[in-house]
């Protein structure tokens, strides 16, 4: 458990790196400074979507990283999203196009649509979504050679499994809520076994949402084993992701959390202490209730979203 894990290799041959840096909710006029500071200490992964709001930022921000030489564009991924107004066949290219140029990595973001140009997620706006079709749009993206992967964003093992049996090009990454309070083992079972790479964002819970009150950084287990070893919790549930094969997208604005959410590659978590861990109660923090609806949509409860994985 002690070897270092920088990189996981995808099932087309890809690398992605195992430390990205998550950039939901970080403001405009501050995006750019975070990615900077990011890719300046070690990160190669930068995960963003036009849902973000902020990608001409990050874009900025990288078109000048390598203009001054720090890095390489090559030496970088850069993860994007499909967002669920833009899943109609006919949308996916032109929504693919607006991303940042030469996208790496692609994900379709939910298992759910919603009427093109529409705003929030009201009841009104969902659409039933035909996930295929907006596969093979992304597929022809890959085989165009304009992303390095593709793949999905909150799919259960039931949803990813059906497009597994119709995919011409199969989902290279699937890219789930995944922590040591919700650790996914039955999601985290099956991607093992087809192949695909699961990627977990808010490894550290989702403290920057005033809706999501589970404090996974709080966890007493959690906060016991950072203890023991001399880290910090956000440091041990890091690393449990990596142990346990997933790339980790941690959020920070913050420059010594940045460093520090990084500096999990030469130290491991004993066995007697990783033990531990699975003992914790699990709960999802991401619920997705907003995209569930009595008479709008595809889904009518959260567990016909989560098809169980609740």
């Amino acid at each position: 458990m002690g070897k270092s894990i920088h990189s996981f290799e995808l099932k087309n041959g890809a690398r992605i790196p195992s430390v990205g840096l998550g950039t939901w909710r970080a403001a405009p006029g501050v995006v750019g400074d975070v990615v900077t500071t990011a890719v300046k200490v070690g990160y190669r992964h930068i995960d963003c979507a036009l849902l973000y709001c902020n990608e001409i930022e990050d874009s900025c921000a990288l078109k000048k990283l390598f203009d001054d030489g720090v890095v390489k564009r090559e030496e970088l991924w850069i993860t994007s999203k499909l967002c669920c107004n833009e899943q109609a066949p006919e949308d996916v290219s032109g929504a693919l196009d607006r991303t940042l140029h030469e996208l790496q990595l692609d994900y379709i973001h939910w298992p759910v649509s919603m009427k093109k140009d529409s705003v929030g997620y009201e009841p009104e706006n969902l659409t039933q979504p035909d996930i295929l079709a907006s596969w093979r749009e992304m597929e022809a993206l890959y085989e165009s050679g304009k992303a390095r992967a593709i793949g999905v964003s909150n799919f259960s093992s039931k949803k990813l499994g059906d497009l597994l049996a119709a995919a011409r090009v199969r989902p290279a990454v699937n890219q789930v809520e995944c922590h040591p309070v919700w650790q996914q083992p039955k999601l985290h079972a099956f991607c093992q076994s087809e192949g695909v790479h699961l990627s977990g964002y808010a490894p550290l819970g989702s403290a920057g949402s005033q809706k999501i009150k589970i404090e996974v950084l709080k966890n007493p287990i959690l906060k016991m084993i950072a203890e023991k070893l001399g880290k910090s919790p956000a440091q041990v549930a890091l690393r449990w992701g990596l142990h346990m094969g997933h790339s980790v997208l941690p959020k920070s604005i913050n420059k010594a959390r940045i460093i520090e959410n990084i500096d999990i590659f030469y130290w491991s978590i004993p066995e007697g202490l990783f033990s531990k861990l699975s003992e914790i109660e699990q709960e999802r923090l991401v619920t997705g209730t907003t995209l569930v609806h009595g008479t709008y949509g595809a889904y009518r409860t959260l567990d016909e979203l989560w098809d169980g994985e609740m």
